[in-house]
């Protein structure tokens, strides 16, 4: 068990609460990490998922006696698991890619996905058919862009072990979340295929047939003029380009899992946006405008303060007597005012 460390002054403070859970995190940091023998190969596929992880990723150079897969059996195990949560508070990473080989699993590449310090998952899978970003000809893409994830198979929405793994590429390469991409910031697309699947594979349910191997394809992307708005694009090869086939895997505990998957509550500007739960009287239109609604009491419109004016006060319009009094009266102020004039 980690101890709790008290800051000692504002420069540490700060950095502890950068590390504590927030409501939008920040990237992944994966650290690759070699075991006791690494391959030419190994050490070119690590070369280059660090070259995609950019710049949140670390490396250790030095070599590293780790098994986690084997700590429910070995005491060698149990120590990798601490290691791995050692790492993971030090450095303030999720993430971990470790790279080994042996006679039994040859060139071994483990994924390990941490969650608040603790081992979350892991998948372990082996490297074949590999072609490195160097031997790839044509322009690369920049540090730091996110790339698009393609995932072209049911499989990946049905099967337990594909969506275990389409999880894991996904929060290894996913980046920062943003709320909008510029589009010619898409500067590379990640494809992850399957080889021919048998029907039998087509279910909910793990079994003992033989998965497929899994296809992990890097393209650079190019957007071209289409004489319309939308531009036609082209892919083109960048590099690396791997199979995998995957090996051992761990499940999450539910108890874990169940704190990983809870969402925080949605902000007021998210809720007035329209997003999580409905607010009493208030809509969002089709022009996402905010509209509220208003209710007042019945008013008593009697006791109403209006503007004074002579013509609506009290007998200014009443009857002074008959119509015919009226047209006589109305007669001598005509023959009075023709007097004035002539005069």
């Amino acid at each position: 068990m980690l101890r709790t460390v008290k800051p000692k002054n504002a420069r540490s403070k700060r950095a502890m609460e950068a590390r504590q859970p927030k409501e939008v995190e920040d990237a992944r940091i994966a650290i690759f990490v070699k075991g006791t023998k690494t391959g030419e190969v190994l050490n070119g596929v690590m070369k280059d998922m660090m070259a995609l992880k950019r710049p949140d990723a670390i490396s250790f150079s030095k070599k590293n006696v780790i098994h986690p897969l084997d700590a429910q059996n070995t005491a060698s195990g149990s120590s990798s698991m601490s290691s791995l949560e050692f790492w993971s508070s030090k450095n303030d990473a999720s993430m971990f890619v470790i790279g080994q080989t042996s006679k039994k699993r040859p060139n071994d590449l483990t994924f390990v996905r941490m969650f608040d310090g603790k081992v979350l998952d892991i998948v372990e899978a082996g490297v074949e058919n590999y072609v490195s970003m160097e031997s790839v000809p044509g322009s690369k893409s920049t540090p730091g862009h996110k790339p698009l994830m393609h995932f072209a198979s049911e499989l990946f929405d049905t099967h337990p072990r594909f969506i275990q793994l389409k999880s894991m590429l996904m929060s290894l390469f996913n980046g920062e979340a943003v709320e909008s991409i510029y589009l010619k910031g898409l500067e590379h697309v990640i494809s992850v295929s399957l080889a021919p699947t048998p029907a039998t594979l087509n279910t909910t349910t793990e079994s003992t047939t033989p998965l497929p191997k899994v296809h992990i394809r890097t393209y650079t992307t190019r957007l071209l003029a289409s004489g319309s708005r939308i531009p036609r694009v082209e892919l083109t090869p960048m590099g690396p380009s791997m199979d995998l086939v995957l090996r051992r895997h761990t499940n999450p505990d539910p108890e874990l899992l169940k704190q990983a998957m809870r969402r925080p509550k949605l902000k007021k500007t998210d809720v007035e946006k329209g997003l999580g739960k409905k607010r009493k009287n208030l809509d969002v239109d089709e022009m996402g405008d905010l509209r509220g609604r208003v209710h007042v009491g019945k008013q008593d419109l009697s006791r109403l303060q209006t503007r004074k004016m002579k013509g609506l006060k009290a007998g200014a319009f009443e009857d002074g007597g008959d119509d015919g009094a009226g047209d006589s009266g109305s007669d001598d102020d005509e023959a009075s005012n023709k007097k004035r004039k002539l005069s």
